[in-house]
């Protein structure tokens, strides 16, 4: 499916849906409480059947954090990639585990090195750091005393 196909058929499920152009693949912009939703219906829909994430991550911006999330069909072989705007002060998203497997690891890993909780995860704590580690480590305004990290 082209990209122009693609934007028509993710306007019609989110008409709120907004793309950003010049990228490799198509990107969405939504909001992040129409998240949950809409990933169903990427995933299930015919025709786009979007049946593997390959990538989920989070951008840190200053005023805001971004949720990504790319995904393929390995049917119809097209990409897209959408993206969700999250507060930093309190950042939140639901999961996406029950729908693409993989991203029960991929959210604990963001939730671990970001701080954002995704709602009804099924096992949502540190995978990497320790239970007693303080703050986000990959925030920009996390400061490490001990190796006097500043980003």
């Amino acid at each position: 499916m082209t990209s122009e196909a693609l934007k028509t058929a993710i306007t019609a499920l989110l008409p709120e849906a907004a793309f950003e152009d010049g990228r490799e693949w198509l990107n969405v912009r939504i909001e992040a409480k129409d998240w949950k939703a809409f990933a169903e219906r990427l995933r299930y829909q015919p025709g786009l059947d979007f049946d593997y994430l390959f990538c989920l991550t989070c951008v840190d911006w200053p005023a805001h954090m971004d949720m990504v999330y790319h995904l393929t069909s390995t049917v119809h072989r097209h990409t897209v990639v959408v993206k969700a705007k999250l507060e930093r002060e309190d950042p939140a998203i639901d999961t996406v585990c029950d729908i693409w497997r993989t991203a029960e690891f991929h959210e604990r890993e963001v939730y671990d090195l970001f701080g954002v909780r995704f709602n009804d995860h099924p096992d949502l704590r540190r995978l990497l750091l320790t239970d007693d580690w303080k703050g986000w480590p990959l925030r920009k305004d996390y400061e490490d005393p001990v190796n006097m990290i500043k980003l």
